[in-house]
């Protein structure tokens, strides 16, 4: 049985209702004929209370769930009634707050997604925050400039980025690989974060340093937050890990150890560019952050399922720098964070 009145008696907060309606109206364009699912935790219940009225006022049949109400946290795996809830649903949303360990819990709930061809708004660690801000955006407008910028991006054989704290990476791509929009509008072929607002691909190969002077995914994120005054400074070489520096030990073995779980960890699955204009600064939360126009890399899982890399990884964690300077085969396409195009 699932937990809609835990949900319906919770007093909404009027400063969510925007975003929940850019969820569930824009982004999932959601209609009264199609089911949703809901799944959301005890810390997130007011994000999930306001996104629920919203469905309802769709007239939309739904179902809510708390995690906590049927598996101990961190989760090992999905509880199987939730999978088979999502399995009925044309719609679902993920509004939860992460924990170590349950990334592969996640990735079992987005093979659902996959399979079904649901459309999916992950909301990650959403807070209330990431509601006003990110979550206000104009989402079609961000789709409009992110289809401007993949156009150019399928052509690009290479892309440069730099910044002023010291990265200099350059990626080079396949056409066998492929470009993927997530700009906040989902649809069934690809589910998408919520805010959305991004490019990206499994880069063919990629070298360089990459200096991360804004956030690292993952639970890491929750750890760590902003890394303005304690910078990952990361070489990459033949698309992989060639070292690692950064004043902050803990968090350079922690992220050592991340990026060693298996024999891809260390391996750059994605190369992405923000396009969420209305994300302006680091706020230290990956869901976010990563959307800021500029340049996030992953190492880890290259979301082969939908890029078409022959390769795959139980880890994927995000890197996230500021105020980039891009070019696209040699072409200027951002300048100090700011798009040219």
């Amino acid at each position: 049985m699932s937990d809609r009145l835990a949900t319906a008696n919770i007093d909404i907060d009027s400063e969510l209702i925007p975003g929940a309606y850019n969820a569930v109206s824009v982004c999932l364009q959601l209609t009264p004929d199609e089911r949703v699912t809901i799944i959301t935790d005890e810390a997130t219940c007011d994000i999930a209370a306001a996104l629920r009225a919203e469905v309802e006022a769709i007239g939309s049949e739904h179902a809510v769930f708390i995690l906590e109400d049927y598996a101990t946290r961190p989760l090992a795996a999905v509880p199987q009634v939730i999978l088979d809830d999502l399995a009925q649903s044309q719609v679902s949303i993920f509004c939860a707050q992460t924990q170590p360990g349950e990334l592969s819990s996640r990735m079992q709930m987005s093979d659902v997604v996959n399979k079904c061809h649901i459309r999916h708004g992950h909301m990650v660690n959403i807070t209330r925050q990431i509601m006003m801000e990110g979550m206000r955006a104009d989402f079609r407008a961000i789709d409009a400039l992110s289809q401007r910028l993949i156009e150019r991006a399928r052509h690009a054989e290479r892309i440069i980025c730099k910044t002023p704290r010291g990265t200099e990476f350059e990626a080079e791509f396949s056409p066998k690989l492929k470009w993927l929009k997530t700009s906040g509008i989902i649809t069934p072929e690809k589910w998408g974060n919520l805010p959305g607002g991004e490019i990206f691909t499994a880069p063919a190969n990629t070298k360089g340093r990459f200096v991360v002077d804004g956030v690292v995914g993952d639970y890491l994120c929750n750890k760590y937050g902003d890394l303005h005054d304690t910078p990952l400074m990361i070489e990459v070489k033949n698309n992989r890990i060639a070292d690692l520096a950064c004043d902050d030990k803990e968090l350079l073995e922690d992220f050592r150890a991340y990026t060693g779980t298996d024999e891809n960890s260390n391996r750059v699955g994605e190369f992405a560019i923000g396009t969420n204009t209305a994300c302006t600064h680091v706020i230290g939360n990956i869901l976010q952050d990563e959307k800021i126009p500029g340049v996030h890399i992953a190492f880890g899982h290259p979301y082969a399922e939908h890029t078409g890399a022959n390769w795959i990884s139980k880890t994927h964690i995000d890197c996230v720098g500021r105020d980039f300077d891009v070019w696209f085969n040699g072409e200027q396409v951002m300048q100090c964070g700011k798009f040219l195009v």
